[in-house]
């Protein structure tokens, strides 16, 4: 009903979704939750979006597919093309960790290092598409109705019942959108009876879509240059920024920023704290949560969105 692929038969899994919330109270308030996206197959929250586009691939009868990434989705779709037996091509920027690295290639992927930043990436790898007429993957519709399924689960995890803010990371953009749009189909069927606040958070040396919220623009500008150590959500041209906007604001939520120094004693804190290991951009959340107290009461979801032995620095 909620997922645009039909054949089961083609369906291609690792097993991903099912990721705990945890509830936390040691950062200072009383009804916090983590839903911990660390545990899926490839440590991050992107294998649920690649099990969508990847069975829509099968279902096109595809052998072969390309897209470009910061490091995360590289390694999730290479892993769900090597279990569909298709062939992987994965353009990377020239910022990404030698985990994420070594975890493509050990999935047997090919890939091609663009000089820049995720920007040039995602256009040579566009380019080699249109040319070769490989299959393109990436932050695209088919992702994000595989990514929606973060948002089922936390209702599904608080007895059907939906937080009154949902604290979520935005590199693209295509995560923060999917879980909105997964509490408003909710919504509209019955299942929930009222909508969270979504806050995105960006890296401050990354922020186009925080900066456009902010200063109220329907449009976001591009970035020439970024600076972050949170390397999977550094994303200079998001490509979902209009879908991220939009949740931001229908749902009266909020958008901020916070830096790499905080993001790295929130890393350790958590680890200490909790026994969670995230990578930096996985923490954004938290960090940023942990900023407002001020501004944020009730029940509160952080998503954790990648762990942290995909980027040690």
């Amino acid at each position: 009903m909620f997922y645009p692929t039909q054949d089961l038969d083609k369906r291609i899994t690792l097993g991903e979704g099912g990721t705990q919330l945890l509830q936390s109270n040691k950062f200072g308030f009383e009804d916090l939750w983590l839903k911990t996206e660390t545990t899926n197959p490839t440590g991050s929250f992107k294998d649920r979006g690649s099990t969508i586009e990847i069975t829509r691939a099968k279902e096109l009868n595809v052998a072969s597919l390309c897209c470009a990434s910061t490091g995360n989705m590289g390694a999730s779709v290479a892993a769900y093309a090597a279990k569909a037996d298709m062939k992987c091509k994965v353009f990377l920027p020239t910022n990404v960790s030698k985990g994420k690295i070594q975890q493509i290639k050990i999935y047997g992927a090919d890939i091609v290092t663009i000089k820049g930043n995720y920007t040039h990436a995602l256009k040579s790898c566009e380019e080699y598409s249109k040319k070769t007429s490989t299959y393109l993957v990436g932050d695209y519709p088919y992702r994000g109705e595989g990514e929606k399924s973060v948002g089922f689960e936390i209702a599904d995890q608080l007895n059907w019942s939906a937080p009154d803010y949902i604290i979520a990371p935005m590199g693209n953009g295509t995560l923060i959108y999917a879980i909105w749009d997964a509490f408003f189909d909710m919504k509209k069927v019955g299942l929930i009876d009222y909508l969270p606040k979504m806050v995105g958070i960006q890296a401050d040396g990354c922020s186009p879509i925080v900066d456009a919220w902010k200063k109220d623009s329907k449009e976001v500008n591009p970035l020439n240059k970024s600076k972050t150590l949170a390397s999977a959500i550094d994303c200079p041209s998001p490509v979902d920024w209009i879908k991220a906007l939009e949740a931001i604001r229908k749902s009266h939520g909020f958008a901020e920023t916070v830096t790499d120094k905080e993001m790295l004693k929130t890393r350790e804190e958590l680890a200490r704290k909790e026994g969670v290991f995230a990578e930096l951009a996985g923490v954004a959340s938290l960090t940023a949560t942990a900023k407002m107290k001020k501004e944020l009461d009730g029940k509160i979801v952080c998503i954790i969105s990648g762990s942290g032995l995909k980027d040690l620095r």
